[in-house]
């Protein structure tokens, strides 16, 4: 199920929120991957965020690490909801799941088991809270420039 794109009127700047809940189904990863890049290239296109190519692609391989985790780690549904202002974009992932992610030492022998490395370079910032149900993650995105 996914939920379209809508501007927040009362931000002091321009914003754009849509998300997407999936049945944590291998599938759901790659729905995730357009859907962020649907939401991205509307904000270009339509909206007329300065989105660069480079910063969907970051967002896909982001959005692509924590839903995979989701999907691995908690079975069941998991929602994505992705905010953009000015210069942000802002990724949630909650998950069924209340156990919180554990960050592993960079171990370059170490197959598999990298995507929180993966997220924590490719991001600004780094939220993780349990919910009465669940567990939140969520992460910041710079929007950069074309010549980043």
């Amino acid at each position: 199920m996914t939920l379209g794109d809508a501007r927040d009127s009362a931000s002091t700047g321009p914003r754009l929120r849509a998300g997407a809940a999936y049945d944590g189904e291998p599938g759901s990863i790659a729905d995730a991957r357009q859907f962020v890049t649907g939401f991205l290239t509307r904000a270009r296109v339509v909206h007329g965020f300065p989105v660069p190519r480079r910063t969907i692609d970051t967002a896909r391989l982001v959005v692509s690490e924590l839903v995979t985790n989701a999907c691995k780690y908690a079975p069941g549904p998991c929602v994505l909801d992705l905010e953009l202002d000015e210069g942000v974009l802002e990724v949630t992932v909650w998950d069924g799941n209340p156990r919180l992610p554990i960050t592993r030492a960079a171990e370059p022998g170490r197959v598999g088991q990298h995507g929180l490395e993966i997220v924590l370079a490719l991001c600004e910032g780094f939220d993780v809270r349990r919910d009465p149900v669940g567990k939140r993650i969520k992460v910041r995105i710079a929007l950069g420039s074309e010549t980043d």
